[in-house]
């Protein structure tokens, strides 16, 4: 079961429509039981930081997804803020992140080349691919997936940047860490592109 996190945030429907014209199953899930039949996990999320972690501690999901991704090894994905989620901290607030990706999420504006660039990075940016993974698989160099943010995940290690986009400079806009990948951009709204990667999320 592909369960995708309902704790408020993010565009639930929009990737439970996409499974469902792939004929997975898929379902959102709003409480720690529901949860526990995961065999996969999407975690969406849009907004602030401090707001995802607020709403995510509340929902009563935080202790499960902890136990299946950190004791378990479901595979997890993590989706706009729920990738930036995945890091110890960020910029943007003062709460910690879930911490299952070493990192801090940085504004561009942090970044001298990108400072002055027009935020929100909005609209389709090229992906490329850094490490061998599954998640991209079928994904070659014209891959475009659509974007809307204005931090960025900056890893303390260089192998857990897993794919780089371009704005101004280089950013990590997926990350890896075993069991554990996240995607900057919305893959939900990414047409073909995002559903392949979708797709292979859920072959991994």
């Amino acid at each position: 079961m592909i369960s995708i996190v309902d704790y408020g945030l993010g565009n639930v429907r929009a990737f439970s429509n996409m499974y469902k014209r792939m004929n997975l199953e898929a379902m959102p899930v709003r409480s720690a039981e529901e949860l526990r039949k995961a065999t996969k996990i999407v975690l969406p999320g849009v907004g602030a930081f401090d707001h995802a972690m607020e709403l995510l501690e509340a929902s009563g999901m935080r202790g499960v997804l902890d136990e299946l991704v950190l004791e378990k090894k479901i595979p997890v994905i993590g989706v706009c803020v729920g990738m930036q989620i995945l890091a110890e901290d960020s910029e943007e607030g003062s709460r910690p992140g879930l911490g299952w990706i070493k990192g801090t999420v940085r504004n561009f504006r942090s970044e001298p080349r990108t400072n002055g660039l027009p935020l929100p990075h909005m609209g389709w940016n090229d992906v490329r691919p850094s490490a061998a993974s599954g998640l991209f698989d079928g994904l070659g160099e014209d891959a475009r997936f659509y974007f809307l943010h204005s931090f960025y995940f900056d890893c303390t290690r260089a192998e857990d940047a897993a794919a780089r986009a371009s704005y101004g400079a280089d950013f990590a806009c997926s990350v890896i860490s075993g069991n554990i990948h996240g995607v900057q951009f919305h893959p939900e709204k990414s047409h073909h592109y995002g559903a392949r990667l979708l797709k292979n999320f859920a072959d991994l």
